[in-house]
């Protein structure tokens, strides 16, 4: 009944769910979502897809309604259909989460690479419909380059998407089910495009002068291509809590003594970076980058740092537990913008979270997670005061939330690079897409649910009745 938001973790913290999904059904085959599909056809029920439950966007939480409600948990489709060795597609069940792709697809020698944050728990029919990321997708793509086809559970039959290299037939179907978040159906298969298991890999961790030369080093290394498979850049806040939060003091001064004799001070920003493929690869994309170090004077700390950041990769969502005892909410946001833009935007991303709560201290920091040759991702993370009550800090989330989602449209950038739309979003989503564009959207919803009972109110907002 309730995803990873901060609402949903503030409704389980307290107490305060306030409607339930009605019922649960676990369907094992495509036949088996067809019978939910059939049996709820005609009847004001709502029927809610259900992946991992890591949506942090409001995709998954019944709305405050009458109609019965019905999760389709797809969680006992979970398993490697088949794997089709010579054009490296795999088809998987959507049910099926990041651990058991990779461990299913390692004994073929395969790997599909996908790593969000949610990692652990979502799933590869979650990622295609919320179009997701991955910490590496510099090397294997994010989901819709990933993603080659599939079987979509529609109220009026199956929807096939066959695997092509490439077509020039009309418009891309697929495009349809990528980001639709369960408004025109159930995807029961996913077809993915593989690769083969890399010989070598390493993360390191290097520090530039400034937020304005990791910019600088971003922009350059995407329009250079230089093959790393991930690469992460941090202002000077989340540099700093990033060395606080590594809890050696010691070690940590002994680091800055070294990076000033080397001419970094403190405006320093850490980046993180990934180097992944054969060792000629490696070596290769290495001497690329060492020389574009070179260049803007950032200096490489080594493997150390980076094998830390690899460990505990999938760890930072835990940490809301900690700071919750502490008496502090986190939440996280995100979104993409051109080069030209981005400067500017996240000064007004993060300056919109200092100065939503006037009398309360609000802690920002942000990192540019995916870089691309036209711009790149922002990822911004916010801590503030819990409330002496749930509706208090509910209501301090809600203000921040509106203030830094309008900063985010007004400096042009993307309501969501990776998160998706869900309810969070769908006010904002006109702004990106034009009334036009909302328009056809609306009427592909109308054509594949005309009685809403698709997870209304997600992506698009409700139609009224």
């Amino acid at each position: 009944s309730r995803g990873q938001s901060l609402p949903d973790w503030l409704a389980m913290r307290s107490g305060r769910f306030e409607v339930f999904t009605d019922g649960v059904a676990f369907p094992e085959s495509k036949e088996d979502i067809r019978r939910v599909l059939a049996l709820a056809r005609g009847k004001s029920w709502v029927l809610i897809p259900y992946g991992g439950g890591t949506s942090v966007a409001g995709h998954i939480t019944p709305d405050m309604q009458e109609r019965p409600v019905l999760t389709i948990s797809l969680a006992k489709m979970n398993r490697l259909i088949d794997i089709e060795r010579t054009s490296q597609i795999a088809t998987f069940g959507p049910g099926t989460p990041g651990p058991e792709v990779e461990a299913q697809l390692k004994p073929h020698g395969f790997l599909l690479g996908h790593y969000p944050q949610s990692y652990e728990l979502s799933t590869v029919g979650g990622w295609v419909v919320t179009r997701s990321s991955g910490q590496q997708s510099y090397r294997y793509g994010r989901i819709e380059q990933l993603f080659a086809g599939g079987t979509l559970e529609t109220f009026e039959g199956p929807l096939e998407l066959p695997t092509f290299p490439a077509s020039s037939a009309g418009p891309d179907l697929r495009e349809m089910i990528l980001g639709s978040e369960g408004r025109f159906g159930v995807v029961s298969e996913v077809k993915v495009r593989v690769t083969p298991i890399a010989a070598s890999e390493s993360f390191h961790v290097a520090f530039s002068p400034s937020w304005a030369t990791s910019i600088q080093l971003a922009r350059e290394a995407a329009q250079r291509g230089i093959p790393l498979s991930m690469l992460r850049l941090s202002n000077g806040t989340e540099t700093e809590t990033q060395m606080a939060m590594a809890g050696k003091p010691d070690a940590i001064v002994w680091l800055d003594r070294y990076l000033k004799l080397r001419g970094v001070g403190e405006q320093k920003s850490m980046v993180t970076f990934g180097l992944t493929g054969s060792k000629a690869q490696c070596k290769s994309a290495w001497r690329e980058l060492r020389a574009l170090f070179s260049e803007l004077g950032v200096v490489h700390i080594g493997k150390s740092l980076g094998k830390l950041w690899e460990h505990s990769r999938f760890r930072s969502p835990y940490l809301r537990h900690t700071l919750w005892e502490l008496g502090y909410a986190v939440d996280t946001l995100e979104t993409a913008v051109d080069w030209v833009r981005l400067p500017q935007a996240v000064e007004r991303i993060e300056a919109a979270l200092r100065e939503a709560l006037p009398d309360l201290p609000v802690h920002v920091f942000t990192h540019m997670s995916h870089i691309y040759a036209q711009g790149a991702s922002i990822y911004t993370s916010y801590i503030f005061p819990n409330g002496q009550s749930y509706d208090e800090t509910l209501a301090r989330w809600t203000t921040l939330k509106a203030k830094v989602s309008n900063a985010v449209v007004e400096s042009g950038g993307t309501i969501s690079h990776q998160h998706g739309v869900g309810r969070d979003h769908a006010p904002y989503l006109s702004a990106e897409k034009g009334a036009l564009g909302m328009d056809a959207l609306g009427a592909l919803r109308e054509h594949f649910d005309p009685e809403e009972t698709l997870n209304p109110g997600v992506l698009l907002e409700a139609s009224p009745k």
